[in-house]
């Protein structure tokens, strides 16, 4: 869900073109499963339709993309220890960042991890909708800056 909004928000701001936005799993259990069909449905109710959402397939992070990456984004606690435990050096490891740490809100990190909504209903993808949007304008902001525009 993050990387579509994301792609999209930047997109709109006219960064599309210099910003690659790219999404990959912790883990390899999801990987080649394609965006779970009820997050599809939240963002397609958001008036995020575009046909790339039914074409993405989940992968597993490689520690290797640290050197073409600029900045990583995590979803969870979970997630940002072993980013962080999988980055090859300080530079790297300083990449990782929590998502919800690009909240205008300027939450608390404690209050950065976002619950995955796998094992709950509408609302949960909802809730998670909502968490993500402000976050990736936040980094949209981010990007802006680091790109001096």
């Amino acid at each position: 869900m993050a990387e579509l909004v994301l792609r999209e928000l930047l997109e709109a701001e006219g960064l599309g073109e210099e910003v690659v936005v790219d999404s990959a799993g912790t883990t390899a259990w999801e990987v080649g499963n394609p965006a779970d069909p009820r997050t599809l449905e939240v963002l397609r109710r958001h008036g995020h339709v575009h046909p790339s959402h039914a074409l993405h397939r989940a992968r597993a992070f490689e520690r290797r993309w640290f050197a073409e990456l600029d900045l990583v984004l995590a979803a969870d606690h979970g997630h940002y220890s072993t980013l962080r435990r999988l980055a090859p050096t300080p530079q790297d490891k300083a990449k990782v960042r929590m998502l919800r740490s690009f909240d205008a809100a300027g939450l608390a990190e404690a209050e950065q991890e976002m619950a995955d909504p796998w094992y709950g209903d509408d609302a949960d993808f909802e809730r998670t909708y909502a968490e993500v949007v402000p976050a990736a304008r936040g980094v949209v902001e981010h990007v802006r800056r680091e790109l001096d525009r």
